[in-house]
């Protein structure tokens, strides 16, 4: 009898121990998805002139373009999704916090699409696949922060 109950008590602290290390995802899931999909398709999308998002993540436009390409394809696209796989509470902090620096990433990387111009550099401006990609890793951001921040 008192290995019945030394079994099962181990087997709830097994539960819990692993309750503990993930997230619970629900339809936010669905949505961290559909906007890691967003995401690839901005890649497809011009980013610096004739030059699409996995061209700038090869390094053609630009250092800082390529910069965003890559913090963007590493978190928005690489951890979230092993991060939807595991559900590991630890790796949706890694996507939260990686998500707002690739956020302030884009943004420097339109802003120096919109000034280059000024000093004598080849940007004509934002394509469309950066902007589509700046929107997609700012709600992912959010998306991940919230579903760290959900755990308690």
């Amino acid at each position: 009898m008192t290995d019945d109950y030394d079994r099962l008590a181990a087997d709830v602290d097994h539960a819990v121990t692993k309750a503990s290390r993930t997230v619970e995802l629900g339809r936010r899931g669905f949505v961290i998805a559909v906007l890691v999909f967003v995401l690839l398709v901005g890649q497809l999308l011009p980013w610096v002139g004739d030059h699409v998002g996995w061209e700038v993540l090869l390094g053609r436009g630009g250092g800082i373009p390529q910069l965003f390409a890559t913090t963007s394809t590493v978190i928005g696209v690489l951890a979230s999704a092993l991060t939807l796989m595991t559900r590991r509470w630890w790796l949706a902090w890694v996507c939260a916090m990686g998500g707002w620096f690739a956020s302030v990433d884009g943004l420097l990387a339109i802003w120096s699409q919109q000034s280059s111009v000024a000093n004598g550099a080849t940007g004509r401006g934002p394509g469309i696949g950066m902007i589509i990609a700046l929107i997609a890793m700012i709600l992912l951001a959010a998306q991940w922060m919230r579903t760290a921040w959900s755990r308690t």
